[in-house]
């Protein structure tokens, strides 16, 4: 599982940071989270393939999280995309996107399918045989929401010398990686843990931005591998935080504790402060396993 930031600042763009996107590489799927401004620019610049994306995901209609989509779309049509694009978000994401197109006259050359949203439950956007996407819902000044990733559960791996000792013909391979045990000729049981591998534990991955300290989100994060959560504010601009229902470091490592996630991702980091290294610093004083998102940064787990 591969996280890049495209951007993690919030409200506006400057020459060297960028507001809110990233890739998320999950069981080889690529998707795209959130489509501030300048995401396809950020797109060549870490080399990611425009063609690899057929899911964006837009967790509320700030322009600081969707103002990029438009060009992204329009530029997929000048590339002449021909593969379908789902793109899931808030109600109103459809109609903003195609009066655009509509009064430009560029109307896609490929399928664009739109799901939106309007449930306050977490619910299912998305699920293959390999990866499921539940949203998680947040509370900020507009309908918001973030995104579960989690991969599947993979089938068992085949042990090899095993299976060759026992003399087990290839046609009983998938019964075994299915999980069946395997009766010999002889009426001997072969328990199918002696003759498999468990597989590698599934991953999965929380966004969490825009959005006020919220303990509801913690039973649809509990145990995550990653949570990356907004950070807009230190404490010390914590009624900010509150006015503006936005979280602080200390509370997005507080929700991270509680929620038993293994590591946290900090963004959305509000360019008032000198450094964003503060905000890890006061992270850690409830957290320890907190890593500083940034613009252009990669996370390998």
């Amino acid at each position: 599982m591969k996280l890049t930031i495209l951007g993690c600042y919030a409200a506006t763009p400057r020459t060297l940071t960028n507001p809110t996107s990233q890739v998320l590489d999950i069981k080889n799927r690529l998707f795209l989270i959130d489509c501030g401004e300048g995401t396809q620019v950020q797109l060549r610049k870490n080399k990611i393939k425009f063609s690899k994306i057929n899911h964006i995901f837009i967790s509320h209609l700030h322009g600081d999280h969707f103002y990029g989509l438009i060009g992204l779309i329009s530029t997929f049509s000048l590339l002449g995309r021909t593969t379908d694009l789902h793109v899931y978000g808030p109600k109103g994401i459809k109609e903003v996107t195609l009066l655009q197109l509509k009064l430009s006259n560029s109307y896609t050359n490929y399928n664009l399918y739109f799901h939106e949203l309007e449930s306050k439950k977490s619910v299912v956007l998305f699920e293959d045989d390999k990866v499921i996407v539940r949203t998680i819902p947040l509370k900020h000044r507009v309908y918001t929401n973030g995104f579960l990733f989690e991969e599947k559960l993979e089938k068992r791996k085949l042990n090899i010398s095993a299976v060759e000792k026992f003399k087990i013909e290839t046609c009983f391979y998938q019964n075994i990686k299915n999980g069946k045990d395997i009766t010999l000729d002889s009426g001997e049981i072969i328990v199918n843990a002696d003759l498999t591998f468990d597989p590698e534990e599934p991953m999965s991955y929380a966004f969490c931005s825009d959005t006020m300290y919220t303990e509801t989100i913690i039973p649809l994060i509990d145990g995550v591998d990653v949570l990356y959560h907004e950070t807009t504010f230190l404490n010390s601009e914590n009624e900010l935080a509150v006015k503006t229902m936005h979280s602080t470091a200390v509370e997005a490592a507080t929700i991270a504790k509680k929620a038993n996630v293994k590591q946290l991702i900090l963004g959305h980091y509000s360019t008032r402060y000198e450094s964003i290294d503060l905000f890890q610093k006061e992270a850690e004083s409830v957290f320890n396993n907190v890593l500083l998102g940034d613009d252009g940064k990669s996370f390998e787990f």
